[in-house]
């Protein structure tokens, strides 16, 4: 059971988190570019850490470490990948989005952008666009809610459908008042502790083994493969590993945060402070999970779930107000992702749905009350899916990260840089995507090949193809917008 200290360290986070979500409300939510962009005026720091908290979910403080103590050192191929993934995307990506968002008439969610920039008239594209977003953000908020029911289950004791109610409970409740403001300003308050605690947690760790341990002699008696980048794997194995980088161009979670910043030229002060905070968590992450499993085997520790092994170190090696603090780091992880995902699925909800087919002429006032009902609705989904426990986190997040860098990966990279795609291009490479990735995990091929490698793949050859083979579309490009 937790303690006096715990409880209040993690009271005093969801006081903060709510208070970010007030002074939000207040501050920009009065038509549907704040509420649901911000009003396009983040800063630098505050888009690099909200990009990077909105990416790294549960996954990155309970999956990554359990597959570093489950198997080793091979799984580092995830971090690596998704690290070099990152950066690319900030190069390819987050300029030319940010700039033709808005030259594509300001458009605010990825379907919209796809419909403009494409002059998608029958609204074929950009209803696809959301259909996608909606099937695979529902699995993908449903993975954050099932890792913090797993957080209160193993850490307070209580039952797994009370940990469901309390994370959803206090994401839904900043998002709804404060929008995109207030995720962005909470996901730089959770990016900051996230990167605290995966500091101190393996430090902690490392000297917490007995004199004489070593963390490479243990994990070698245990089995020498887990100490090895390379072992017990294949070249097929790394590539399938390392391409959840492929994944960071189609995640609209992520993306959507290059369209808010203040200016183009703030990205590379951004892109900056992204890595530099990447390298700080994954590597903490990885050495969670390695230096983790050391002090489990030293210590004589028995461990049901691997995927808990933060939580252990966190309860055998702080006081209780340092445990709350590091518990508060899980829910940070969790509560980012869950918070941009139901944003970015409201506004698709209420901009490609609503305002699109139900109420063109919508004042900007019934839009935002529609974005906030979406949010609620969409949760309350993930709250369905989320009900069985049994599911690795790592696992839920693996599949949906799959469908959406296959389904919109090579979409947006075609969009943003080759002007020969049509429309029919975009459509086709959209839907092979996501068909192939629903088929590779419904054969069950994944153990053979990351689903997302030949999703990426298919998607690309398949825009390509039938973009060359098409009419090329005879229409001005849109002059950038006045800065």
């Amino acid at each position: 059971m937790m303690q006096p200290g715990s409880i209040a360290s993690l009271s005093v986070y969801f006081v903060l988190m709510l208070s970010i979500g007030v002074y939000a409300w207040r501050k920009s939510t009065a038509n549907s570019s704040e509420y649901l962009l911000s009003g396009r005026q983040l800063g630098p720091a505050v888009t690099a850490l909200a990009a990077g908290a909105s990416d790294m979910s549960g996954w990155l403080m309970l999956g990554l470490p359990g597959a570093l103590f489950a198997s080793g050192l091979v799984e580092a191929w995830i971090a690596i990948g998704l690290f070099a993934g990152a950066l690319l995307n900030w190069i390819i990506v987050a300029p030319r989005l940010r700039e033709q968002t808005e030259r594509y008439g300001n458009a605010l969610t990825i379907p919209e952008f796809l419909g403009n920039r494409f002059d998608d008239r029958k609204h074929l594209l950009r209803v696809t666009a959301s259909v996608v977003i909606i099937i695979f953000f529902a699995l993908y908020s449903a993975s954050g809610l099932v890792a913090g029911g797993k957080l209160f289950q193993s850490a307070f004791g209580a039952d797994y459908e009370t940990g469901l109610w309390i994370t959803a409970s206090v994401v839904v409740a900043y998002v709804v008042l404060g929008g995109f403001l207030a995720i962005s300003l909470t996901d730089f308050v959770q990016g900051t502790i996230m990167a605290i605690a995966l500091v101190i947690v393996p430090v902690m760790a490392w000297q917490g083994l007995p004199d004489g341990v070593s963390v490479v002699s243990t994990l070698t008696g245990i089995d020498p493969k887990l100490t090895g980048l390379f072992a017990g794997t294949t070249a097929l194995g790394i590539v399938s590993t390392a391409a959840w980088g492929l994944g960071y161009f189609g995640q609209p979670h992520i993306i959507v945060r290059f369209m808010a910043i203040r200016s183009v030229k703030d990205i590379p002060t951004a892109r900056n402070i992204c890595m530099a905070w990447m390298a700080i968590t994954l590597g903490g992450a990885v050495l969670v999970g390695l230096i983790g499993r050391a002090y489990v085997e030293s210590q004589g520790l028995s461990i049901a779930d691997p995927e808990t092994i933060f939580i252990l170190l966190a309860g055998e090696l702080f006081a209780p107000v340092a445990i709350g603090f590091l518990l508060a780091a899980i829910l940070a992880a969790i509560m980012s992702t869950i918070s941009a995902q139901l944003l970015v699925t409201g506004s698709s909800l209420t901009e490609d749905v609503y305002r699109l087919f139900i109420r063109r002429d919508a004042s900007e006032k019934e839009i935002v009350a529609v974005g906030r009902l979406s949010v609620v609705a969409v949760a309350g989904v993930a709250m369905l899916l989320a009900q069985n426990p049994d599911g690795t986190v790592l696992g839920l997040v693996s599949n949906a990260w799959a469908g959406f860098g296959a389904a919109f990966g090579p979409v947006i990279i075609l969009a943003l840089t080759w002007q020969r795609m049509t429309l029919a291009g975009a459509f086709a490479g959209m839907v092979t995507g996501a068909v192939v990735v629903i088929g590779w995990i419904a054969l069950g091929l994944s153990s053979s090949i990351y689903e997302i490698v030949p999703g990426f793949v298919c998607a690309m050859l398949a825009a390509v193809a039938v973009s060359l083979v098409g009419e090329t579309q005879d229409r001005p490009v849109p002059e950038p917008p006045q800065s």
